[in-house]
């Protein structure tokens, strides 16, 4: 029997909710593309309830006791002597967000033997140090695609937010104001501005579809180029690199994974090179980006604002200096947990526990690390330091 070891969030501040703003979700044929929303044998949940915090246990708790397995729950993962670290040692598997993630580091990793499958509930094994998941012969999964218009979405919404000043504009009402010229000052259209995305895979691709109706000239700079076919429908311009494309951008928004040649991108000098009063959007992951070189720029006026919903270390502490830096629009990691997307990725998570469990193929769309290597997504998202 396997003992599961789940990290999540915590509950709500006001307890786990009786009721909800909604009584059902759309019902969706698939995903964009073509491939399958997550087909699990059951689901022991009702979509649209809180499943990501800890009283929602992804709605697994069912599932993996009447088959005699251990399910341990816990938000508790950065303490000194963790419930994380404590029950890590005899687990079998381990399951995490990327919006509360239990690091799973070389050392952590060396400390778990019996650790066989790690699972991202959700998009993005950053979290997971893959080249030593590899020498470990972990299997390490995501539920691919599960939330990836979730995040397309936060990201247009931002986009909007920061150019027409809507997150200062709405404090002047809650603070009984009615300062149209403090509101406007900062305010300006999107229409005509040139937007480009760092990555143009389901995230970054999502994200160019849903702003082509505000007319705006799109760009895009990927390791894959598309196809000459979507190029010409969106009316894209492709760069070669992330250099050549910023200059010419008044928003850039980042949807690439965190690899060794994404970290700390967005330095201090590829900045400069932006125009003066761009906004720089970052749902992917904070280190792509240097922390100070931001505050720095928004300090300055080179950048007129960033907006992200991604940290590190996750939670933030209460002093990080994003919390803090001028003209921002910063959001905890919850752009890819909407209960949309949690009922989404609560269901991904069950298929591929079945699948595990049963000795059956994982689905290659939802592999990063297999046998030894980079498989599946992974092969095609990542790369290793070795």
């Amino acid at each position: 029997m396997a003992k599961v070891l789940c990290v999540l969030y915590d509950d709500p501040v006001n307890g786990y909710p009786a009721t909800y703003a909604r009584d059902d979700l759309p019902a969706l044929d698939g995903y964009p593309g073509g491939q399958t929303l997550p087909t699990p044998e059951a689901i022991d949940f009702t979509p649209g309830h809180l499943l990501g915090s800890v009283s929602g246990e992804l709605g697994l708790r069912r599932f993996l006791e009447e088959r005699g397995h251990t399910l341990v729950v816990t938000s508790d993962k950065d303490t000194g002597n963790s419930a994380f670290d404590r029950e890590l040692t005899d687990a079998d598997v381990v399951i995490s967000q990327p919006f509360w993630p239990a690091y799973l580091t070389a050392e952590r990793l060396a400390k778990a033997p019996n650790l066989k499958l790690a699972i991202t509930a959700g998009i993005g094994s950053d979290h997971v140090d893959l080249d030593a998941a590899i020498r470990h012969g972990v299997t390490v999964a995501e539920v691919t695609y599960c939330n990836s218009i979730s995040v397309a979405e936060h990201v247009v919404m931002m986009t909007l937010s920061l150019v027409r000043n809507y997150l200062p504009s709405n404090r002047w009402v809650l603070d009984g104001g009615w300062n149209i010229a403090d509101c406007v000052s900062r305010s300006y259209d999107v229409e005509g501005m040139h937007v480009g995305t760092v990555a143009a895979g389901r995230i970054g691709l999502a994200v160019l579809r849903r702003l082509k109706p505000f007319d705006m000239h799109l760009h895009y700079t990927d390791r894959h180029r598309l196809s000459r076919e979507v190029e010409e429908e969106l009316g894209l311009t492709w760069h070669p690199s992330t250099e050549d494309m910023v200059p010419h951008c008044d928003v850039v928004t980042v949807n690439a994974p965190l690899h060794p040649e994404t970290e700390n991108l967005f330095d201090d000098k590829l900045i400069a090179s932006m125009k003066r009063g761009a906004y720089l959007i970052n749902t992917a992951r904070a280190r792509i980006v240097d922390r100070d070189a931001v505050v720095r720029a928004l300090e300055s006026g080179r950048l007129a604002g960033y907006a992200g919903d991604v940290w590190y270390p996750q939670p933030a502490p209460a002093d990080h200096p994003w919390r803090s830096m001028p003209n921002h629009g910063m959001t905890p990691h919850i752009s890819g947990s909407s209960l949309s997307a949690q009922a989404r990725y609560a269901a991904g998570t069950r298929e591929i526990l079945e699948s595990w469990l049963a000795g059956t193929p994982i689905r290659d769309e939802y592999l990063i690390v297999q046998g030894g290597g980079l498989a599946g997504t992974g092969a095609h998202s990542y790369s290793t330091r070795s």
